[in-house]
């Protein structure tokens, strides 16, 4: 069964304000590290990500990085699928993926 896409701003209406605010939030920083680290940029599910969160501020997680351009998030109805917009984000901001693959495992760096 084929999802459907559900894709946020075009590349060139990508906000840098936008992509930090929800990178702000350690556990969607922590969505983002993980996809960036596969490069195969596979879809992955929104339950893989093992998030110590419910599942109704998984969803609004997912949206909030789906409406920053950081996401692309695949409707199947009863399930979402998300995949990284590694393209997009290397074109609008490049070396952002990879500053975020220096962040420490935690998704915090030391005070």
């Amino acid at each position: 069964m084929a999802g459907k896409n559900l894709v946020g701003p075009e590349v060139e209406a990508i906000d840098l304000g936008a992509v930090f605010r929800a990178l702000a939030d350690e556990h969607r920083r922590s969505v983002i590290t993980r996809l960036a680290a596969d490069h195969s940029d596979s879809e992955r599910g929104c339950n893989s990500f093992d998030l110590p969160i419910s599942k109704q501020t998984q969803t609004h997680h997912f949206r909030v990085l789906r409406e920053a351009g950081l996401v692309v998030e695949i409707d199947y109805g009863n399930r979402k699928g998300i995949r990284l917009r590694r393209a997009d984000i290397e074109r609008r901001f490049p070396g952002l993926l990879a500053l975020l693959g220096a962040e420490p495992p935690g998704g915090t760096a030391p005070r």
